[in-house]
């Protein structure tokens, strides 16, 4: 059985962490296997295992290790070491230098991206990248092995079909984490023979529509023979389904309906060495239309298959209104296996790093075991970014003065359940939507857990982080925010019990919001159905309806009406919702919005205040850059260009 390409940061990352476990020398043996088994580069042809090819489509058991090999490429999303999407951009800011926290890819947010060495390469699978052409090369050796009815004897036709199906996707799916960052890719649907002649091997990259079309076709070809959902819940949770495929198929177009993609004239003059031309510069909103009924697709099926939001089942002792609208929040991400899950990864995606990471100290009798674990933590930007009470941006609500976001307060005791009664914090926390208090931890919050010294939420765990308080730590994020929203409500500092949930790498909130995008850019003004499914997201959110906040509360009560007003909208919402969940990144790209959004001050407050008056003391953390139109695609390895003389650079790189 195979392995991903290791790399120089993987292993010292490893060795760190099984180091402050005392499993050092556990450390070096697994690395050994690894490095053992470790695959070819990208875009080599043959693989040199042809031995243990053909002894792993010899019985059932072993072609099943071949199966899981497949699935073993899923890239590390869990772990914002490797999360692109979640620490590429604006959302998430670490120290610098990174002390505790592998950086190769967070680099890509101070603009150190280069073609000589990419950072996050995922054609090549270095730097923190996935290795996807050699997934790709792997699920091509076993949908050809597979699809021979004389191998595998044992192999039943249902089985058959159905890991021939889930390959297929597989498939599609790495070809769209290339797509998605370098545009036009090089297709590979079938491994190239070594035998052939060698510019048979110098395959060029393919126009934008192609690989959509092909990516899209291949999941439709996948559906075939795909469960619509899991029966066997014990052993085979996070494999594919049919309401996965339609899911990712939606996403896969809306990116292409979206402004990087559609009708961009920044591209027009990229072409291959021949002249194809790579971009379509026309704009087509049969391209929205086309992502529109993708997604209704998905989510009539995954509604059909009882998938729905997630809502939090009360307590006994019970919890107040306000808690459990945060508890259905915070667990439609960090629930195992809930009802509103679409796809879970758990292949290759341990969710406890990212818990450690992000959690503080809120419990005093166990501030040592907290220390020097929490190093990433939300921008002062992203906590702005969360609505008012009122459900519209706090620039816009004309009741409510955020003018001055580090004015000091005391809370109120009717504000208890979202802050600390009587503490003295910044305007910034008052008034805001619960979504801001269900996501963020900040000083001066409530942080209700499971294990709450009260067994309810009063009087329950808080958090306080000005120096000399004992949410204070060397270790405390730069920005002063942490990412409560990641950490599971079951974990217990004392214990250090920490509860592993999938993934959340497609849940039906994301799916909502992206067919009410999607449908508003196909009509020439909203319709009650566009308003319809982000309104269930807000109304989980505990938040009126885009119609009653703007209408009532915003200083542009007419906002929601227009096509380009109601796209401000959605994007904002998706902002809110999907916050740390590795999409915003990707969302700035798509919507062609990153080079307004990603060139500014990242900002904190002042960790090192010991005073209220000190603390909320607005601190810049570091000046953003990023290159237009440069920047909205990665840069393929210089190397492999001198390789591969028909394989053309992404402009400006």
């Amino acid at each position: 059985m195979k392995y991903n390409t290791i790399n120089k940061d993987t292993i010292r990352q490893w060795l760190n962490v099984f180091k402050r476990r005392g499993s050092f020398s556990s450390a070096l043996l697994l690395i050994i296997i690894l490095l053992g088994g470790a695959c070819q580069k990208y875009l080599d042809v043959v693989p040199d295992n042809v031995a243990t090819i053909n002894n792993a489509f010899t019985s059932k058991t072993e072609a099943e290790k071949y199966l899981f090999t497949c699935y073993g490429y899923m890239n590390n999303e869990a772990d914002p070491t490797y999360n692109a999407g979640m620490i590429a951009g604006d959302e998430l800011w670490i120290d610098y230098p990174a002390l505790r926290f592998n950086d190769v890819v967070w680099r890509i947010a101070r603009g150190e991206q280069s073609a000589s060495s990419p950072r996050a390469n995922y054609m090549e699978g270095s730097n923190g990248g996935n290795a996807n052409y050699n997934a790709i090369r792997d699920c091509n050796v076993f949908l050809e092995n597979i699809s021979d009815l004389t191998k595998v004897p044992d192999l039943d036709i249902d089985t058959r079909n159905r890991w021939i199906s889930e390959v297929q996707f597989l498939k599609a799916y790495y070809h769209f984490l290339m797509f998605r960052c370098y545009g036009p890719i090089p297709i590979i649907d079938k491994n190239i023979d070594v035998s052939g002649p060698i510019e048979a091997t110098r395959i060029k990259r393919q126009p934008v529509d192609s690989v959509v079309n092909y990516i899209s076709n291949l999941i439709d070809l996948s559906m075939a023979h795909l469960p619509s959902s899991i029966v066997n819940q014990t052993s085979e949770l996070g494999r594919i389904t049919q309401t996965i495929a339609l899911s990712l198929k939606a996403r896969l177009l809306v990116t292409a309906a979206s402004p990087l993609y559609n009708g961009n004239s920044d591209y027009g003059s990229f072409k291959n060495k021949d002249g194809q031309a790579l971009f379509n510069p026309t704009y087509s909103v049969e391209k929205w239309k086309r992502a529109a009924d993708a997604c209704k697709a998905a989510i009539d099926l995954c509604e059909a298959q009882g998938i729905k939001l997630y809502v939090f089942t009360q307590l006994n002792p019970r919890l107040s209104d306000t808690t459990m609208t945060q508890m259905s929040i915070r667990n439609a991400t960090t629930e195992k296996w809930n009802c509103e899950l679409i796809w879970g990864l758990t292949t290759n995606n341990n969710t406890s790093f990212i818990q450690y990471v992000g959690s503080a100290q809120y419990d005093p009798a166990n501030v040592g075991k907290a220390s020097n674990n929490t190093v990433i933590g939300p921008t002062l930007k992203m906590a702005q970014m969360f609505y008012t009470k009122n459900g519209v941006p706090i620039t816009e609500d004309k009741t409510l003065d955020f003018s001055n976001i580090s004015a000091l307060r005391q809370v109120t005791k009717a504000e208890r359940f979202n802050l600390i009664e009587n503490y003295t914090t910044a305007r910034l926390n008052f008034d805001r939507e619960p979504r801001y208090y269900a996501d963020l931890g900040f000083d001066g919050c409530i942080w209700y857990m499971l294990n709450s010294p009260s067994k309810t939420d009063n009087n329950t765990w808080n958090l306080q982080c000005r120096i000399g308080q004992i949410g204070s730590s060397s270790s405390t994020p730069i920005s002063g925010y942490y990412m409560k929203k990641m950490l599971n409500y079951r974990f217990e500092w004392s214990s250090s019990l920490m509860v592993n949930y999938p993934w959340p790498e497609i849940r039906l909130a994301d799916l909502y919001l992206s067919y009410s995008e999607a449908l508003n850019e196909s009509l020439a003004a909203p319709t009650p159905e566009v308003y319809d499914y982000i309104d269930r997201v807000r109304a989980r959110a505990g938040l009126q309806t885009v119609e009653s906040s703007w209408t009532n509360f915003s200083t542009s009560p007419t906002k929601y009406t227009t096509k380009n007003g109601m796209r401000s909208i959605i994007q904002r919402e998706r902002t809110i919702e999907l916050a740390f969940e590795g999409q915003r990144f990707w969302d700035l790209l798509r919507w062609k919005t990153a080079g307004q959004e990603l060139n500014g001050n990242i900002k904190g407050w002042n960790i090192r205040g010991n005073t209220p008056e000190l603390y909320y003391t607005e601190t810049t953390l570091f000046n953003q850059k990023f290159e237009v139109p440069r920047d909205y695609l990665w840069p393929i390895l210089t190397d492999d260009l001198l390789k591969n003389q028909n394989l053309v650079q992404n402009p400006n790189w």
